[in-house]
């Protein structure tokens, strides 16, 4: 059991400083390795500091891989693993954190805070300290900071599974509520639409092109009136759809030759995503069918799709979610379970075979200028770490 030394103020003022330093997605570096120096500092020989090369397989890059540190258990137990994302969105870089009553907000009016998800990170940082500080018996442990995750979940999809020791147990700290264990998520594909219409003269032959643009406004009008964009519901199968962007032509008096669209499809339900998908093939192609020049000729669609997470739902009966409903409740929180409609580092951790709860560290407001970090409850969610860092399998 974790004793009742542990330190509120270090925890806060850990945070703070990790609060202050950049690290939006694919520059990670320096936050990686403020965390190996706070580790290095308390550490042992039973300690070990590793990178992945996930970023050598992201498409953008970046400085770094996944940083994964192991523990050598004290305690006969199977491995646990407990993680946090250490990358933040562009609007966080230059932040800078201050606090105001019970909460740290960002200085300036023209930032985010970072809280998600430098308060996560921290929190695994801090478990890790505080048995290492206090000297508390515990199972052999790893802290994975995954990268990339803001820009697709990259670093989780991309991890070393074998580096991270096999653990049994595993946790992950992205999210408000200390007490809300997230134990499923929904699935996403995302959709590349490149429609070619033909080039002419919009002033003098407008008959002899066909516009790309209005190609991709009959197909995104047609899912619109049937029912496959935006909240989709059909019968008990329902789903969400959105068109993201549109990129296309130069000159008003060129009829479009070319347009790019990208959109993403989501849904619990694995197949009924992939009829989302269908859907927006048809409506796509469909329309180019439709549309013609005086010679009669047609337009085309050629369309990409990527598969960026699939959907997963852990039982509350697991001993997974049970252990997390067990440590909310050790720190006089109630506890709660909930299904997310937004993706997580947990979607593929659990596709990689380690099904994992998402559990909060008091967030609020992200990836805006209003964000906002609780900092009770980001002092509940290091109770809530340090309970399941110390805390045995039967």
């Amino acid at each position: 059991m974790p004793d009742a030394s542990f330190d509120e103020n270090a925890a806060v003022r850990r945070l703070m400083k990790m609060l202050s330093v950049p690290g939006r997605s694919g520059e990670e570096s320096q936050i990686a390795q403020l965390i190996i120096s706070m580790l290095e500092s308390a550490a042992d020989q039973n300690v070990t500091i590793a990178f992945d090369s996930a970023n050598r397989r992201s498409p953008i890059g970046g400085q770094t891989g996944n940083l994964i540190i192991r523990l050598r258990g004290n305690r006969r137990a199977p491995r646990r693993l407990l993680m946090g994302h250490i990358d933040t969105v562009p609007l966080c870089v230059g932040a800078v954190p201050v606090r105001e009553g019970e909460y740290i907000r960002p200085k300036s009016q023209s930032t985010a805070l970072g809280g998600d998800n430098r308060a996560g990170a921290c929190v695994v940082l801090t478990a890790a300290l505080e048995i290492l500080r206090q000297g508390l018996p515990h199972p052999p442990l790893t802290l994975f900071f995954p990268v990339q995750e803001e820009i697709g979940l990259v670093g989780s999809r991309y991890v070393t599974a074998g580096k991270l020791g096999g653990p049994a147990l595993c946790f992950n700290w992205d999210g408000g509520d200390p007490g809300c264990a997230i134990i499923g998520a929904t699935g996403a594909i995302n959709l590349v639409v490149e429609v070619a219409g033909i080039a002419s003269h919009a002033g003098a032959h407008p008959e002899d092109g066909v516009s790309a643009a209005v190609i991709a406004a009959q197909a995104i009008a047609d899912l619109e009136t049937n029912g496959w964009h935006g909240d989709i519901s059909k019968g008990r199968r329902t789903g969400t759809s959105n068109i993201g962007s549109i990129r296309g032509g130069e000159a008003t008096n060129v009829v479009m030759p070319e347009l790019q669209l990208t959109s993403e499809v989501r849904s619990h339900d694995t197949k009924f995503r992939q009829r989302i998908v269908r859907e927006f093939e048809k409506a796509f192609r469909a329309a180019a069918r439709r549309q013609t020049n005086a010679k009669g000729k047609r337009g085309s669609v050629r369309i990409e799709t990527e598969q960026r997470y699939d959907s997963f739902a852990i039982s509350e009966s697991e001993p997974v979610v049970q252990e997390a409903l067990a440590a909310v409740q050790s720190v006089g929180r109630p506890s709660t379970t909930k299904i997310s409609n937004g993706g997580l580092d947990a979607n593929w951790m659990t596709a990689h075979g380690f099904p994992t709860v998402t559990l909060g560290c008091g967030q609020s407001g992200i990836h805006t200028v209003d964000e906002r970090l609780h900092i009770p409850s980001y002092l509940d969610a290091c109770r809530i770490a340090l309970k399941l860092a110390t805390v045995s399998s039967e």
